[in-house]
């Protein structure tokens, strides 16, 4: 009988599901340097076993032996590369829901300030924004339970639950003398993953801030939104925004690219077994209808974010605007391991753009290269930030030079709006609207060299 195991692709916050047959096991007939070798690996394990039960039976303080068991398993994947790992059942669910973009909850944006829940935004069209939630509230009670004292994680995991039940919020608001106090009903939440404005009233800007199930729907939805308010002889073109994005879906990443090409390779996976190599390729249909399209990225665009300026760049559909993206390219599978037991993520391929690169350890380079002003409390965390792949601890070697991380700053928005400092984009308006030239845009598609 053969088993089913549930595989994810790539990303840094996530991957996509493809179902892979487990081939029944065979009898193999081994050499004595192979017979050696296992043996040699089995005295291994018989040296855990023992280590395992001596720990278990004389340390000091009785141990939890699951623990004991998920610290080996940790320390195991660890000492493969930075992105295999264990996850026990909570942390497996808590990644399906981010994978999966939808949960039971309130629909609110928080971040944690001085040991309490801040809202960010109400998202539109929930249960928070329907309930008058605002940009600031701070929540100081969840059903009569301080909030006071938990992670923002934990007081996360309190407001999310089951669609239709209530919770109650106690809210401190700016101008009230008083707290109150909010009874909302959860309901089913989309966490939108793209975002659009227009620029002016001839340009598309659209932010897509990870690839999960929402995404690729969310981006024909703002690709239609912009062609309904702007003429299509009127419309200077697109701003794809993918800075800070640290990745997702391989699927969705797919989707995303194969919205602006044509024909063409997207990305191929390779692992292990050269029979196992993987190519996907764009369906005809251009979303954008050959407008221009620019594509921003920096230091904290990562994997699936870089599928998809890979795949734009190689075909000359857009011209990427920035600094260096992160250099993840590597392909990890999600293997469930049993109800209650978790999932293990295991690094089993690397990916490579649609001309054959690996951006393994050191990333995609913008075809012009925009540095961002820096305000003075920040350059010490934006340093910290520049490190890329190529610093992590045990990552995939590179095939060739490794290349460092570069600048991920971005100047946040103000109230939704452009901010004036954003060199990039203005950069990148500058370019549509013509009042600046580069050889790299528009880009031309007669030139990519891509293999047969």
């Amino acid at each position: 009988m053969r088993k089913t195991s549930l595989v994810l692709l790539g990303a840094v916050a996530g991957a996509a599901v493809t179902l892979v047959a487990v081939q029944p096991s065979s009898r193999l007939l081994l050499g004595s340097s192979a017979r050696a070798a296992q043996a040699d690996t089995y005295r291994q394990l018989n040296l855990f076993g023992d280590i395992f039960e001596r720990v278990r039976t004389h340390y000091v303080e009785k141990p939890d032996e699951s623990k004991l068991v998920e610290s080996a398993i940790n320390g195991m994947l660890n000492g493969l590369d930075p992105h295999s790992s264990y996850m026990d059942a909570k942390s497996f669910k808590d990644m399906q829901i981010q994978t999966r973009g939808e949960f039971g909850g309130l629909g609110i944006e928080v971040t944690m300030e001085d040991g309490l829940v801040k809202v960010v935004a109400p998202i539109d069209d929930t249960p928070a924004a329907k309930a008058g939630i605002r940009a600031g509230d701070i929540i100081t009670h969840l059903d009569d339970e301080p909030v006071q004292g938990l992670t923002l994680n934990q007081a996360v995991e309190k407001m999310r639950g089951l669609v239709n039940t209530k919770i109650r919020l106690k809210i401190l608001r700016k101008g009230n003398d008083a707290p109150f106090e909010v009874t909302i009903v959860r309901d089913n939440i989309r966490v939108r993953s793209v975002r659009m404005r227009l620029e002016g009233d001839d340009v598309g800007y659209i932010r897509i801030t990870q690839f999960n199930e929402q995404t690729a729907d969310g981006l024909k939805k703002a690709i239609a939104d912009v062609t309904s308010q702007v003429p299509q002889e009127k419309l200077k073109g697109y701003v794809i925004d993918l800075r800070n994005n640290p990745g997702g879906l391989l699927d969705q990443a797919i989707s995303v690219s194969d919205a602006f090409l044509e024909r063409g390779e997207i990305v191929s996976t390779r692992g292990r077994d050269p029979e196992e190599t993987q190519r996907f390729n764009a369906r005809p249909g251009d979303l954008t209808k050959g407008k221009p399209v620019i594509v921003l990225i920096n230091g904290g665009s990562a994997s699936a974010s870089e599928i998809v300026a890979g795949a734009l760049q190689d075909h000359r559909r857009a011209t990427l605007v920035g600094t260096r993206s992160f250099g993840k390219g590597s392909v990890q599978t999600i293997i469930p391991l049993g109800a209650g037991n978790g999932a293990l993520r295991l690094t089993t391929a690397r990916y490579f753009t649609p001309s054959g690169r690996s951006i393994q350890a050191k990333g995609i380079s913008p075809d012009i290269e925009v540095l961002q002003d820096v305000p003075e409390e920040m350059k010490a965390r934006a340093a910290e930030a520049t490190k890329g792949e190529s610093s992590l601890r045990g990552h995939l070697k590179a095939e060739g030079d490794e290349q460092s991380g570069s600048q991920s700053y971005v100047p946040p928005e103000i109230n939704g709006a452009r901010n004036p400092d954003d060199k990039a984009l203005a950069m990148a308006l500058d370019l549509l609207h013509g009042t600046k030239t580069n050889a790299a845009f528009p880009p031309n598609p007669k030139s990519a060299t891509l293999p047969n």
